[in-house]
């Protein structure tokens, strides 16, 4: 009997082993599907959040928009901005004060929202720094009213300076960054020229509208970086660089390719944040 006994204590202790093991096992596996579950969850949320940050293309508050001009086409990053308004009847002369909302779609050129007999003033604030513009109000109303008007309705805010060329000029104003206006959807009008020089002569320093021909002004400018003589057609002068020259205008210069000879692309991305108008 005792050596029964002592078998049957034997086996049930054997059997106990047996049991602990297979839940000692049991435990690991669980940790161990546990921990895989929540790697994966980790590894999916990463990712996940990678994409929110950046857009789903590695770059953090940035779009790439195409830029063509004269056949050249390259790409340039323009910073993200919230799409402007579209106007579809006449347009409201902007707050002066500067909070009217941004607009950037025009159904008809702006009526006249300026006092030709006072002084204007622009101050183009880029990523490259400010420069200011005396706007010639009394030989070039209409252009300068233009100017006045997009720049109140912050149309200019957060676009690109598509084409830059070394020693002569950066052209700046197109929504779109490409030149094109979006194939003539920016600012969707044109208007006539006006205080055109005879002699087709700018200096450093001179604002002008950029044109496709006659009578074609809307958005575009140009600021000159040194002297130019237009072999065809001509441009409407419309104001000059009083302060910034030395500093932004040549910070704006060197953001030229030099080896693209028609100014794009950049070597660099130039945009303009924003412009403020002063009225006296």
């Amino acid at each position: 009997m005792g050596t029964a006994k002592r078998e049957r204590q034997k086996a049930n202790r054997q059997l106990r082993l047996e049991e602990m093991a297979r839940q000692v096992t049991k435990t690991k596996r669980k940790r161990n599907v546990t921990k895989w579950g929540v790697g994966l969850v980790l590894a999916v949320l990463a990712v996940i959040l990678i994409a929110v940050l950046t857009g789903g293309n590695g770059k953090k508050d940035a779009a790439v928009v195409p830029t063509t001009v004269a056949g050249a086409t390259t790409t340039a990053a323009l910073p993200v901005t919230v799409p402007g308004a579209t106007l579809t009847a006449d347009t409201p002369c902007p707050a002066a004060d500067g909070s009217s909302p941004r607009t950037v779609v025009f159904a008809k050129e702006p009526p006249t929202c300026i006092d030709a007999t006072k002084t204007y003033t622009a101050v183009v604030v880029t990523n490259k720094g400010p420069y200011t513009i005396a706007l010639d109000a009394k030989n070039a109303p209409k252009t300068v009213n233009n100017f006045v008007v997009l720049a109140r309705y912050h149309y200019f805010d957060n676009t690109l300076c598509h084409r830059i060329i070394t020693g002569f000029m950066a052209q700046c104003g197109d929504p779109s960054g490409t030149g094109s206006g979006d194939g003539g959807k920016y600012p969707g009008y044109n208007f006539a020229d006006e205080n055109q020089p005879t002699s087709n002569k700018f200096v450093a320093g001179q604002v002008a509208m950029a044109n496709a021909g006659k009578d074609t002004n809307g958005s575009q400018f140009f600021t000159l970086f040194g002297p130019y003589t237009a072999s065809q057609g001509n441009y409407n002068l419309f104001g000059t660089v009083t302060d910034g020259a030395d500093s932004t205008l040549k910070a704006l210069e060197a953001a030229a390719d030099p080896a693209a000879t028609s100014g794009v692309p950049t070597k660099e991305p130039v945009v303009i944040t924003s412009v403020a108008i002063t009225e006296s």
